[in-house]
């Protein structure tokens, strides 16, 4: 008996019966059981099958978690707290934090072991007003669910290794050209694309390990050196040791502390990316419960002791000013001009590169599943495997707004400005969800639940949910965070986004029924390739 039967018979009564399929088309009855929202406590497997074991999984998060966060914002992180001790501290507490939520998403994902994620969570949690939970997570990922940020940082160390002084033309070229090859092997080659995946997610893992005991390293060879580095990284050493060195410059405002807290996260995140792909995961709760601990675990120790590097070799105001490039100046100075300054900055690139493209592959899948559920156009052609046995439409959903923002705004500060408007209407949703939760717990004490949250990580959750939220009212000195408008602008276009899925949400389900007398019904379809999919059908009143 395989893992989906086995978990199909510990979440159902016995009483019931109720079968998973692989590659097998479903009937339409079976269907009808599959996509009811009831049943999503039950596995269901990918048209194309379960193609991820415990590596590739663990991949698909430690790839995520480690893009190019650890890379690009420790100077932006750094500038906006003002002192190393606070940047530790935020770093730790982003730690804890995630954990927290990783928390919420086990439970969540051990309960209803589908792909989807949020998605899946949400529309099972709140059911009404109806079609509201769907409408917000679709509106989320089409319109905030693009990957720019890494394209962009690839574009950059790319050009940086090069010693080329790019245009603003050739670094947007350069970034979305990666995003357009990723696509196309994801969509074309998806077994290939899982293995490349794998492939670069283990070099990130060696190199971000590399960057973590190199500052040990050289101020440990350079200390009983006469060199200007030498002694640059035994004065940064001191500075770390003394209490009042550690917290000079410190910045307090929470305002500011706070799209620093975001910009930790995002290095943070990633992990519950497994959640997106459960159905082509191999014994999807068993890993589930590993692999996001083994990840968080990982990246926590290698971002600590990568951040000191950073502080022992490369002067703290350089690091300020150093914007996406830290890294870049951290193995310059470590390693001299030609192997700091042209092959590592490559591995970085290399690094961007894979994190490109574990979020290409699941985002592609939620897209899908939004598809599935009647509330993208075009749904068949979007929903279905064809013709590569992958999910193209998904991957076309994806690409169109990623391309967008890459190539449209300016360049400057659009990197971290990214960074925030991906980040506050996140923490809508994570609110949203982690409340959810307790909602279950309360109504639904009769799901069963293979893994349970500790009931203060959840309740920590909340609170960093709403202080996150609450954190545009409280302004930075001089009205300004880390780009160079309104400090808030990230929020206002986060909440414009939900506004407008909201009104959208209200003309088409609840407006445009009532004028012209019909209402929206859920009707379940079975495509050529065996994939389900729901159709919102206008059933006019008599």
């Amino acid at each position: 008996m395989d893992d989906a039967e086995t978990l199909t018979e510990a979440l159902l009564p016995a009483s019931q019966d109720y079968q998973t399929f692989g590659t097998d088309r479903p009937s339409q009855e079976e269907a009808e059981d599959l996509r009811a929202i009831e049943h999503d406590t039950l596995p269901e497997t990918a048209t194309y099958g379960r193609n991820l074991n415990w590596s590739s999984a663990y991949i698909l998060v430690i790839s995520r978690v480690i893009g190019s966060g650890i890379f690009a914002t420790p100077g932006a992180i750094l500038k906006s707290a003002g002192s190393t001790g606070l940047t530790l501290v935020l770093w730790v507490v982003g730690a804890i934090l995630s954990a927290c939520g990783l928390a919420v998403s086990l439970e969540y994902g051990c309960m209803l072991p589908r792909s989807g994620g949020d998605k899946v969570y949400l529309e099972f949690t709140y059911r009404h007003p109806r079609f509201l939970a769907s409408t917000l997570v679709a509106a989320q990922a089409v319109l905030l669910g693009f990957t720019a940020s890494n394209c962009i940082v690839f574009s950059k160390y790319i050009w940086f290794a090069l010693n080329i002084q790019p245009t603003e033309f050739q670094n947007k070229i350069l970034a979305a050209g990666l995003l357009t090859v990723i696509t196309f092997v994801h969509a074309r080659f998806l077994k290939t694309g899982i293995w490349i995946q794998n492939m670069l997610g283990w070099i990130k893992v060696f190199l971000v390990a590399i960057m973590a005991i190199t500052g040990l390293f050289v101020i440990a060879f350079h200390h009983q050196k006469d060199t200007d580095i030498g002694s640059s990284s035994t004065a940064a050493a001191t500075r770390l040791l003394s209490w009042d060195e550690l917290w000079r410059d410190t910045n307090w405002s929470w305002g500011t502390i706070s799209t620093s807290l975001f910009k930790v996260f995002y290095s943070y995140a990633g992990l519950s990316n497994v959640n997106n792909v459960l159905n082509e995961v191999k014994n999807p709760v068993r890993t589930l419960k590993t692999v996001g601990p083994a990840a968080l675990i990982t990246a926590c120790g290698l971002y600590l002791l990568a951040n000191i590097s950073y502080f022992l070799v490369v002067p703290i105001q350089e690091i300020k000013e150093s914007g996406e490039l830290v890294a870049a100046l951290f193995f310059e100075r470590a390693f001299g001009p030609h192997l700091g300054r042209t092959i590592l900055p490559l591995a970085i690139a290399i690094s961007a590169a894979g994190n490109v493209m574990v979020v290409t592959f699941t985002l592609a899948r939620v897209n899908q599943e939004v598809a599935r559920q009647g509330f993208l156009p075009f749904a068949r052609t979007l929903s279905s495997s064809r013709p590569y046995n992958s999910p193209l439409g998904g991957l076309i959903v994806h690409y169109i707004p990623s391309i967008l923002v890459i190539t449209l705004p300016p360049q400057g500060d659009v990197y971290n400005f990214i960074l925030d408007v991906e980040g506050y209407p996140g923490q809508f949703f994570a609110l949203a969800i982690t409340a959810g939760l307790l909602l279950l717990r309360y109504r639904r004490p009769d799901l069963k639940r293979p893994f349970k949250a500790w009931l203060p990580a959840v309740w920590l959750r909340i609170i960093v949910c709403l202080a996150l939220l609450a954190a545009p009212f409280f302004p930075p000195p001089g009205w300004k965070g880390d780009v160079d408008f309104f400090y808030a602008t990230y929020a206002i276009v986060g909440v414009g986004i939900i506004l407008f899925a909201v009104l959208y949400w209200y003309i088409w389900t609840v407006l445009l029924p009532k004028w012209r007398g019909y209402t929206l019904e859920e009707e379940v379809e079975v495509l050529e390739d065996g994939t389900s999919i729901t159709k919102l059908v206008h059933y006019y009143k008599s």
